[in-house]
């Protein structure tokens, strides 16, 4: 009843922002996004004759903020009859909370290797749609390469699922060039931040009249690897998303200066002929698109620009997996 799964994280380029159902994390609308190799969460989840269930996340016990993962835990409990505790032991070779999708590769791993220890054999989309049930762009992170969480239309959430547009092999000349401008968590959660801009700002309507479009847009473009359509749509829609944030009462801004700085010099190398864009979550480290070919070149600009501490090269990444090497 041990078993331990490795799964990445994931950025959207069409952004997911606000639920309809919260108990469900059932989203406003769909979203796309690339798998990354290179922001990777693995967990360890044994059920056993413990008497609590105690959680560690890179070498920290959870004494607080656990009952989300402990409320995913009893989820999968109730689905299987299985009464035990269970210990999770995981680590993230990324911060975590600090606007990297860190839950999306931390509820992906912890689903499929609970269930795993569990004795339950889900497919890829019956697991996509249990990791949501965690963090919704969980749901993204099960599957592999260039993917699409379909926002669905029944209540019960049946429909809400993702899956890849193409694997990983299919572009892999694309790249996410990670930069991090600070490891701190950020003040105020995506959950948090996701309920605030439903519930109070006066865009977010425009917000979602204009996703479908964006959607059409990228995955188009993905399939005819379009890097500039994609990467100025993406770019586009992740500023729309941070705009109803602004917007919200009170206001949420996740940028830090160093945020800025980036997102200007972005601009300003494409005007140059480099290209590339920018994406950002929630949070204020930022995610640069290029391609192989001026990887190099991007990279060693953004390492160059105050404020950015290091950065992380991604390539379209693999979908969740059971390891056999185990944390514990």
């Amino acid at each position: 009843m041990k078993a331990t799964a490795m799964a990445n994280a994931n950025i959207a380029l069409s952004k997911y922002w606000g639920k309809r159902d919260k108990k469900l994390m059932l989203p406003q609308n769909g979203s796309i996004s690339m798998t990354c190799d290179g922001l990777c969460t693995t967990t360890t989840v044994e059920f056993g004759n413990y008497k609590e269930d105690t959680i560690i996340i890179n070498d920290e016990e959870l004494q607080k903020e656990k009952e989300d993962i402990i409320k995913h835990l009893d989820l999968i409990r109730e689905m299987t009859g299985i009464k035990q505790k269970a210990r999770i032991v995981s680590e993230s070779n990324f911060p975590i909370a600090a606007g990297l999708a860190s839950s999306a590769s931390g509820f992906a791993a912890l689903t499929l290797a609970a269930t795993a220890a569990a004795g339950l054999k889900l497919d890829e989309k019956d697991l996509s749609m249990l990791a949501r049930r965690g963090s919704g762009s969980a749901s993204r992170s099960i599957a592999g390469g260039f993917v699409e969480w379909h926002r669905g239309e029944k209540d019960n959430g049946s429909d809400s699922y993702a899956e890849s547009i193409v694997d990983k092999d299919y572009w892999p000349e694309f790249r996410m060039v990670t930069t991090i401008v600070t490891e701190a968590k950020k003040k105020v959660s995506s959950r948090a931040g996701m309920a605030q801009t439903v519930e109070t700002c006066p865009f977010y309507e425009g917000w979602l009249k204009t996703v479908n479009d964006d959607m059409d847009k990228i995955r188009e473009g993905i399939k005819k690897r379009d890097f500039a359509v994609v990467g100025l749509t993406a770019e586009e829609n992740c500023l729309k998303m941070h705009a109803t944030m602004m917007t919200t009462k009170p206001s949420i801004v996740y940028w830090f200066a160093p945020t800025m700085e980036i997102i200007q010099n972005v601009r300003l190398w494409r005007e140059e002929g480099l290209e590339c864009y920018f994406t950002i979550d929630a949070g204020p480290n930022v995610k640069v698109m290029c391609l192989e070919k001026d990887e190099k070149e991007i990279n060693k600009r953004l390492l160059s620009l105050n404020g950015v501490i290091k950065t992380i090269i991604c390539k379209p990444g693999d979908n969740a997996k059971i390891i056999d090497k185990h944390l514990f």
